[in-house]
């Protein structure tokens, strides 16, 4: 597996890859606030013009199957971010969210990371515990049907 740093010229190629990874989240929960199946193209362009963040297309297979951001400041004591990660369904359960993260982590440094995941969606919380994340106890009620929850990685 292969992480690719993204530039602006791939823009529309990550944009369209997060809005099919993310379509089946936002049938479910409706969030068209914060959902990233629902965001314009604009947001990604802005994200990828940001000093420090960091997108990479994670490929397997000898293809793209999913994207990575991180957040990092390069400030000791400010928390480096995963958001989002993603990885189209059809490659999905394959572990290769796991390995994704673990490439980030050896890339940015191995502590002082954060993230939030739906609380209701619990293979993913359950995928960020098996790495070692720890629930903060900050949630944010998004809707009815959906709460954020907050980890932290020391």
């Amino acid at each position: 597996m292969n992480l690719i740093r993204i530039g602006i010229e791939d823009a529309r190629k990550l944009w369209q890859m997060q809005t099919e990874a993310f379509q089946d989240l936002y049938k479910k929960y409706q969030d068209t606030e914060n959902s990233p199946a629902a965001e314009n193209i604009d947001k990604t362009i802005m994200r990828l013009q940001q000093p420090f963040t960091y997108y990479y297309f994670i490929q397997e297979f000898d293809e793209n199957v999913g994207a990575v951001r991180v957040v990092d400041k390069g400030e000791k004591d400010t928390a480096k971010r995963i958001s989002p990660i993603f990885v189209l369904p059809q490659y999905q359960r394959l572990g290769i969210a796991q390995k994704a993260i673990r490439m980030v982590e050896a890339l940015h440094g191995s502590s002082n990371w954060e993230l939030s995941t739906i609380l209701q969606e619990k293979v993913n919380c359950r995928l960020y515990e098996k790495m070692d994340y720890r629930q903060t106890g900050k949630t944010e009620v998004i809707t009815d049907k959906m709460t954020l929850v907050f980890y932290k990685k020391d």
